[in-house]
């Protein structure tokens, strides 16, 4: 087809309202749309080393720090000692619905959002609504200290 080409068209101010509008729901989404925070789940706490939860060899706590029968929530790790000298990790993210798990008490790790429990030796479902059990994190303990593995 051969003709004339269109005009250019006005810009209007719903024009520029509208595009400026859907930017700002980009960045909103984009800043508010992860799951994955990176450590920010939990509670640091003191025993953390270097202030890095994420690479491997990372010093996580202390031996010290991790008591018997309980553990600590790190980043996005919960490392627990449920008989002495013997340390487990795990996800800090119930496997619910992604909140961060609170604490070990009893050689039970506790989620506060829905009261899901996990068994502290290995992770496994001790009370839902949780169905699946807290996806084991590799760690090995270098003289008083707990390093990520």
């Amino acid at each position: 087809m051969t003709g004339s080409p269109r005009p250019p068209r006005a810009v209007t101010r719903r024009t520029v309202v509208v595009a400026v509008g859907g930017a700002g729901l980009t960045v909103a989404l984009t800043a508010c749309g992860s799951d994955d925070d990176g450590g920010s789940s939990g509670s640091a706490g003191s025993g953390t080393s270097g202030g890095d939860t994420g690479g491997a060899g990372t010093v996580l706590a202390k031996v010290a720090d991790i008591p018997q029968g309980g553990g600590k929530v790190i980043g996005d790790v919960v490392i627990t000692q449920p008989v002495a000298g013997e340390f487990k990790a795990f996800s800090s993210k119930c496997t619910h619905q992604g909140c961060a798990v609170a604490g070990v008490q009893n050689n039970v790790i506790n989620c506060p959002c829905h009261n899901s429990a996990f068994d502290a030796s290995d992770g496994s479902v001790q009370g839902g609504p949780a169905t699946a059990p807290l996806p084991a994190t590799s760690i090995r303990v270098d003289g008083d200290s707990i390093i990520r593995a």
